[in-house]
């Protein structure tokens, strides 16, 4: 019998040895294939792209996995002790392996044939996450085990954890506890209830099949899993158990949490990323600070979204979105609530149902908001839209407006709602800080999600009277002064070519004779700028547009281009007129600031540029004539107000420039105008290019305080550049533009532009250019190439 014993101890010493011996040999065949584990000491968790303000604020993020990586000394410890309790409640005892798991699931395999991984420390959950395939077979397995000993020697417990808790795919494109809390709850870890962490540890078996939002009855029974393990390990007691299993099953889907909407200037920056960094752009934790003020922001989105919809609105109503329900059997309450879930909002817009309809008011149904009343104040805009120039009757009753079973639009006014409709016309409105080019606001139409085409950046759209400035800017260097007289009179030119008179008219087609410079700018006097364009050369016009930044390739050199038949996009318009803000420097726009990594290194940093394309006695005076088309003037007795006076109105304030634009049949319409500190551009119009903006006339419903008649740059776009301005310009003082060193000062006589006797006005003359005559009865001076004593017409 002793003899036997001697061989059996022999015997598991031989087969001991050679287990040993085969792990040895196993482990020298893998170990040249195994990871160097020191490197998850330097790991960089793939997070994703995120897009700032320039105080702080998310505009977006972008990047197929959410992670937001957490210490773990900031997750609370009963979210610890849940994932523990599931997952690996030996973690702090074991060396990074189960030997008890390990043959348990070799037990299996040999018995049933099964590959099942089973007993995975969160060690070797770790060494699979970072270093392995999921494939379940012997040699993976064997692998993970190698690698979750040398992860146990390489790193303590709680980096392993921490690890652990911030790589693990938890469903929704959550990576990590923090991106989980953030998704399912839009919490940050530490405001998570008992149930709510209990649910998050129980989603790494399965975290597509067991989420609270795909299968929330399969999540509340693996939930009970986690909260029953807690009790059994005693990391909770009876009453926490009972209070969380009777908690709900309550999550949803949060996107990350935008707090800045800029959705056309998140894109921009998104791919100036991408061009800078690729791919790795999604997964590096790039933080990009945009050049925007969140306050900014919000004011340019209001203003545009206020002048799109002003415009929608005084055009006439097109009708429902749809018709549910005609007569016969309305829709129940919660029909309708789900019919309303699966539509769409374009914010300020909601949608909504007509549930019944009174004499001079309606029920409805919106979106996210339950039942409401909509009052006669909220329908009485609507008169039907007939056409672009025409509308219908001004309503007496609701039941001419609206049906029930009809499908509509509403948006907030005061208190209540206002019946809306997502408008079909667009627009655009982007501003800079005009010393560094550096964007303060941009919007690229009503609603991104709706369309995603960027007018900033790319819409070409004529610039109509928006070209101007640079016209006059040419004149002043080419013999012209603010006070030189030209024919404001009609142009009749034969064009041999094509056989026929071209007639250029001004609008309103009225004519003043002999007119100062720094009133036809400010008045948009068409066939002035044709004049002047004439007089200074169209090749020297060409250059100087060249040099502000519009692409000369595809203008004709033509006089037309003296009222603004060239193309351009709201950005350069903005960024030409900079130039005059600025004292006469061409500056490159720029969206992004700063670009840091994870850990807050600044990977780039933006480097302003200035070209200084005009003298700074020009860009002044420019700017001279551009004030007075805001604030007005006079010649002689006679007062006049710019194309601008709107502006004025609505500013209040002495220190700000600006011109309209108006197209051929009104197609486009432009305001740029601009301070010291802001310039900005905005513009209106249909995508459809061959579309004009066209007429309406007085709603009787709306009082006097209403646009009525053509849609002008003056009363369409200005009022959203407006709007912007009054925020952006409530950050700095009034200030007068200094007067450069080359420019003196005169009193002219405004109806003569001479030297005045008497009273007058003061203009600015670049040295050696001011008159040098007095006016008298009979005086006259050169203009446009002809005397003011030669015919007018």
């Amino acid at each position: 019998m002793l003899k036997w014993l001697v061989r059996l101890i022999v015997l598991a010493l031989f087969l001991g040895l050679s287990g040993v011996i085969a792990v040895v040999v196993f482990y020298q065949q893998l170990s040249s294939d195994l990871p160097d584990v020191s490197t998850l000491k330097d790991v960089r968790l793939e997070t994703p792209m995120r897009i700032y303000s320039q105080d702080g604020e998310l505009i977006s993020q972008y990047g197929e996995q959410r992670r937001t990586p957490v210490s773990v000394g900031q997750m609370p410890p009963l979210l610890i002790d849940a994932f523990l309790a599931t997952e690996d409640a030996r973690f702090y005892e074991h060396p990074g392996i189960d030997p008890v798991g390990i043959a348990r699931a070799a037990l299996v395999w040999l018995t049933t044939g099964e590959k099942r991984q089973g007993a995975s420390t969160i060690t070797q959950q770790v060494a699979r996450n970072f270093f392995l395939s999921r494939e379940k077979t012997v040699v993976r397995k064997v692998k993970e085990i190698f690698l979750a000993l040398h992860i146990e020697s390489q790193l303590s417990k709680d980096e392993i954890l921490e690890l652990y808790l911030n790589k693990i795919p938890l469903g929704h494109r959550a990576h990590g506890v923090g991106a989980a809390a953030q998704v399912y709850y839009g919490k940050e870890l530490a405001d998570l209830t008992l149930a709510e962490m209990a649910m998050i540890a129980g989603l790494p078996k399965a975290p597509s099949t067991l989420n609270p939002i795909s299968n929330p009855l399969r999540a509340g029974e693996r939930r009970a899993v986690v909260l029953g393990r807690m009790l059994e390990t005693g990391k909770i007691t009876q009453a926490q158990y009972d209070e969380a299993m009777a908690a709900p099953v309550a999550a949803r889907y949060h996107g990350a949490e935008i707090s800045l909407n800029a959705p056309y200037l998140a894109e921009m920056a998104h791919q100036f990323a991408l061009s800078m960094f690729g791919e790795e752009a999604y997964t590096r934790g790039l933080n990009i600070y945009t050049t925007v003020q969140a306050d900014e922001q919000q004011a340019a989105n209001q203003a545009l979204i206020n002048g799109l919809l002003a415009y929608d609105l005084r055009h006439g109503y097109r009708g429902p979105a749809a018709t549910l329900w005609q007569g016969g059997q309305p829709w129940s309450t919660e029909r309708i609530a789900e019919h309303l879930h699966e539509l769409p909002a374009y914010w300020p817009l909601k949608p909504a149902v007509v549930t019944a309809v009174g004499e001079r008011s309606a029920v409805l149904m919106i979106k996210d908001k339950g039942e409401a009343t909509l009052d006669w104040d909220g329908l009485k805009w609507a008169r039907p839209y007939i056409a672009d120039n025409r509308q219908g009757r001004a309503p007496r009753q609701a039941k001419e407006i609206l049906k029930a079973g009809e499908q509509v639009w509403v948006r907030p006014q005061g208190e209540g709602w206002m019946l809306a409709q997502v408008p079909e016309i667009n627009g655009a409105l982007v501003a800079l800080e005009p010393g560094s080019g550096a964007v303060t606001a941009l919007v690229g139409g009503f609603n991104f999600t709706l369309n995603k085409f960027n007018r900033v950046e790319q819409a070409e759209r004529q610039m109509g009277s928006n070209i101007k400035p640079f016209i006059y800017s040419t004149a002043l260097d080419h013999g012209f002064t603010l006070a030189s007289l030209v024919n404001d009179a009609p142009i009749n030119h034969w064009d041999v070519g094509s056989g026929s008179a071209w007639k250029p008219r001004n609008s309103p087609n009225v004519y003043d004779g002999p007119i100062r410079v720094r009133e036809a700018l400010a008045r948009s006097k068409n066939v002035v700028s044709i004049r002047l364009l004439r007089d200074s050369g169209i090749a020297n016009a060409m250059q100087r547009l060249n040099a502000f930044g519009f692409d000369t390739d595809s203008i004709p050199a033509t006089e037309s281009l003296a009222l603004g038949s060239p193309s351009a996009t709201p950005l350069q318009m903005a960024t030409g007129y900079a130039a005059f803000a600025n004292g006469g420097y061409k500056v490159t726009p720029f969206v992004v600031e700063r670009i840091e990594d994870a850990q807050g290194v600044v990977l780039y940093q933006s480097e302003p540029s200035r070209e200084r394309i005009i003298s700074e006695e020009n860009a002044f005076l420019v700017s001279s004539a551009l004030s007075s088309a805001i604030q007005g003037g006079a010649s002689g007795d006679r007062r006049w107000n710019g194309t601008g006076w709107r502006a004025g109105r609505a500013l209040g304030r002495g220190d700000i420039a600006g011109k309209t634009g108006t197209t051929n049949d009104s197609r486009d319409a432009w305001f740029s105008g601009f301070s010291t500190a802001r310039v900005a551009t905005a513009w209106i119009g249909f995508d459809d290019f061959g579309r004009p903006l066209g007429r309406t006339a007085y709603n009787p419903n709306l009082g006097r305080n209403q646009v009525a008649g053509g849609e002008f740059g003056g009363s369409t776009a200005l009022p959203v550049w407006a709007d912007y301005m009054k925020v952006a310009l409530s950050h700095f003082p009034e200030q007068a533009r200094p007067q450069p060193e080359g420019l003196v000062t005169a009193t002219i006589d405004t109806s003569t532009g001479l030297l005045s006797n008497g009273k007058g006005r003061t203009e600015y003359f670049v040295k050696g250019s001011e008159p040098n005559r007095y006016s008298r009865p009979d005086s006259h001076q050169r203009f446009g190439g002809t005397s003011v004593t030669d015919e007018l017409f």
